[in-house]
Parts: structure tokens; sequence; C-alpha cells
């Protein structure tokens, strides 16, 4: 998602938070939260991964499946065989909508981007 810069090597960013009245704030921390889970199978180590602690990773999951009409976080207790989370479908559909919502949001400034960039001081 990040575009490089044609002043620098530092890559620009855009960081997009939705507010859902009082119910709900998907930003990049939730986002990037639903990616590490998805990509390691564990809450404990997406939350690590983002020097986040267990706690607080619990939390926000917590937070998510309970403002979405079904969870988006599906977990199992530890144990013999081990615990772990996975994203739920609706996990899924949540994560792409909001890297899609980023991604478009990104294209469509790209003229504004630039304008505010020539602006910066050398």
């Amino acid at each position: 998602m990040p575009q490089k810069s044609p002043r620098s090597a530092a890559p620009i960013r855009l960081r997009l938070r939705l507010h859902f009245g009082d119910l709900l704030m998907l930003g990049p921390g939730k986002a990037d939260l639903l990616e590490g889970i998805r990509d390691t199978g564990s809450i404990a180590a997406a939350g690590r991964g983002m020097s986040m602690s267990y706690k607080r990773a619990w939390s926000l999951v917590e937070e998510m499946n309970t403002a979405f009409r079904a969870p988006l976080v599906h977990s199992s207790r530890g144990g013999a065989h081990g615990g772990g989370a996975s994203l739920t479908e609706m996990g899924e559909l949540v994560l792409a909508h909001y890297r899609h919502l980023e991604e478009i949001t990104l294209q469509a400034g790209q003229d504004d981007i630039a304008a505010l960039e020539a602006l910066l001081a050398p």
C-alpha cells in the first residue's frame, strides 16, 4: 500500500480510520491484528508481532467480534492439542473490504498527496 515518494526513498503512508458511531472504530491497528491472526493462527503471536500485550489483543478481538453481525475471529483454547485462532469468513470479508478501501483512497488521493508533498520544505 505505501507509495514511494519521488522526493525521498521513504514511503508515503495513508492511515485510514473508520468510526461507526460509538459502536466501533476500525483502523490500521485492528486490520494489522486481523492479518497477524490470519498469518500466525494465534491471537497471542499476532499481538506479540505488533508489540501488543495478549490482553490488549484479546480485548480488540472481542470488541470486533461483538461489533459485527458475526464474529471475525474464531479461537480455541490450548491444551494437549494446542489452541489457535483463525479468521472467520466474516473476518476475511471485513479485512478485504478495509484493505480495498485503503487502496482506492490512496489511488484517488494521488494528486492531492503530490500537491501536499510539493509544499514540503526541502
